[in-house]
This record gives C-alpha cells, structure tokens and sequence, in this order.
C-alpha cells in the first residue's frame, strides 16, 4: 500500500474564492477592449505593463506554492522593483488576451499546488519566510492593488470590497514589520489598535522603533484607529493618503493620545 500523503489544511475561509473570483475581475477588465496603452495612475507602468507584472507575479507565487524556490529582491523597496523591472524586460507580451488568460490560469496554478503541496512548511517569498496560507493572502493582496490600477486606469469599478479586505490581513500583518519605515520609526514608543469597521483588529506596538504586529491588539493602546476596510488597504498598499480619508470620515481616532494617529501610515514603506 502506497504510504499516506499528508494534506495541507485548507485555506482561509473564502480564501480560495476570493483569489479566483479577482483573478476573474481584472481578467474581465482586460477582456473589454482594454487600451493596453493607457498610463496607470500613479505609476510609471502603463496598462499593458501592469497587466503583464501581475501574470508574472501570479506565476511567481503559483511556482512558490509548488516548492519551486524562486529568487526575486531581498525584500527591500529598492530591490522589488529592480526585479519587477528586469522580469517586465524579459517578458514581452502585453496584449490583453493573453495576459488577461495567465492572470487567471496562474492563480489556478496557486490554488493547484496549494491542493496537492504537503503538510504545513514555510515557504520563501519575495518579503521573507511565510506560512503557504499567507501566501495566499499575499497573492490576493497583490492581485488588489494592481486590480484597483488597472480599474482606475481603465475607468471602471475596482474589486476590492470589505470581505476581500479582511482576507488580506495574514499577509498584512506578517508583511508590516518588514516594511517598517525606521527613519520613522526611530526613537518611538507607542501602541495601537487598528480596527477595522464591522470586522478585524490587530495590534501595532512600537518599542524604541522594533515594531510588533499582531491580533489581538495591546490591552491598554495608546490610540485606536478605526478605519472603513477599503480605505485601510489602499492607504495600506500606498493607493490613498490619510487627509482625504479623514475629512470624508473614513477614519475614526480614539484613546490617550490621539495625535499618534496621523504619524502611524508613514511608519510603513509599501513595497
């Protein structure tokens, strides 16, 4: 008899849906007759040239989850987009079709080798040892924000919505201490809780500038953050700022010291 194979527990709740409903959403934004030519808002990438990134970055992660170690940067801003800009350069396709068909096929390829991959291991990813599930939020998380880009570029409706936001969290909260800003963080000592409305909350704690993230949040924080989920992550991948965001009423601010509130997005540098 054929010795058992271990299974992977399964994803996150609705994790898996999630990544291949996006992956769906911006293939669709693709597939209307989508100007590949068109400058992406805040970027130096037009259409064709995100579209593409995210087909690489699907294959990237798929090949990661499939135990294909795959070197790509050290983590650092700087070094993530010297990779992205070297992959773009040696991958040239960027018609819609095409590129919308691998977004898709390629976050399959994720989902398959998370079905058939072995027991719970870390695996390696461009921001450093995680556990398979956050990479899968990773995943989700990447597909967000380029999707958002790509929607705004192509004046349409974007896909993030309060239930995708709250599957991005695994990943956010492993990720944001290696994102930390520490010309910003240096010399602060302080604890916060995020909250999410109608949903999450994690804690940030900072220590003479070492930063913590974790759930539950500090018993006694300093300032509370409430924050509407969809403004929470694109000021969290760098796509909104906070003042905006404020004076709409998205963000709430309680607790003893409430000035800490507008200091905390700039701790962290969005890769």
């Amino acid at each position: 008899m054929p010795a058992r194979r271990d299974i992977r527990s399964p994803l996150p709740d609705g994790l898996a849906a999630a990544i291949r409903e996006t992956a769906a959403d911006i293939a669709a934004l693709l597939h209307r007759g989508a100007d590949m030519g068109l400058p992406v808002p805040g970027s130096e990438w037009n259409v064709g040239e995100a579209a593409a990134h995210l087909a690489q970055a699907n294959e990237l992660m798929a090949d990661i989850a499939a135990g294909h170690a795959r070197s790509y940067g050290d983590g650092t801003p700087q070094s993530l987009a010297q990779a992205n800009e070297q992959a773009l350069a040696e991958f040239d396709e960027r018609r819609a079709e095409p590129l919308a068909a691998m977004i898709v096929a390629k976050a399959d390829a994720y989902l398959k080798a998370w079905d058939e991959g072995p027991t719970e291991e870390r695996v390696v990813t461009p921001l450093g040892p995680m556990a398979p599930a956050e990479l899968g939020s990773y995943l989700l998380t990447h597909m967000l924000g380029h999707g958002y880009d790509l929607a705004r570029a192509l004046g349409r409706p974007h896909m993030i919505d309060r239930t995708r936001v709250g599957l991005t969290l695994p990943f956010l909260i492993t990720a944001m201490p290696r994102v930390t800003d520490t010309s910003r963080t240096a010399g602060l000592t302080a604890r916060y809780e995020i909250r999410l409305w109608g949903g999450a909350r994690f804690g940030v704690t900072v220590t003479n500038g070492a930063v913590s993230v974790g759930s539950p949040p500090p018993a006694r924080p300093d300032c509370t953050i409430l924050i509407e989920p969809v403004t929470f992550l694109l000021m969290a991948l760098g796509r909104r700022g906070q003042w905006g965001a404020l004076a709409r009423g998205r963000i709430l601010v309680r607790g003893r010291k409430p000035w800490l509130a507008p200091r905390f997005p700039a701790l962290f540098k969005a890769p």
